[in-house]
């Protein structure tokens, strides 16, 4: 079986809200933005320890050739921790989108997708 029949999109969204969100912001400092991944953003995800997510992955797509870059990974445990982690991204220009990846322990690994400004 290959592996991308595991990763679920919006289009596979049930009741909770697993789908990632991407946003970008500036940074302080010329040349390093912020790239935000949250899960949970309009409807909480439930952060029990028999139901929560587990990690998010951000993968940047390099606009020269297409390279994917893995840019970092966080993980959480459940009850006393959320889903919300900000990247700073070195270079940011250098990418022409973004992907998240957000494990449910539960309902699996759900995918999101961000074309950069």
């Amino acid at each position: 079986m290959e592996f991308s029949k595991f990763i679920k999109t919006r289009e596979a969204e049930g009741k909770e809200k697993h789908v990632p969100t991407i946003t970008m912001d500036k940074g302080h400092k010329s040349g390093m933005d912020i790239v935000r991944v949250v899960v949970g953003h309009e409807v909480a995800h439930p952060n029990t320890p028999e139901h929560h997510i587990e990690w998010i992955e951000l993968y940047g797509v390099k606009k020269d050739n297409e390279q994917v870059m893995a840019l970092g990974r966080a993980a959480w445990a459940p009850v006393y921790s959320n889903p919300n982690v900000r990247f700073q991204i070195n270079g940011i220009a250098d990418f022409k989108s973004f992907v998240a990846l957000a494990y449910c322990n539960i309902h699996g690994i759900w995918m999101n997708s961000l074309e950069a400004q």
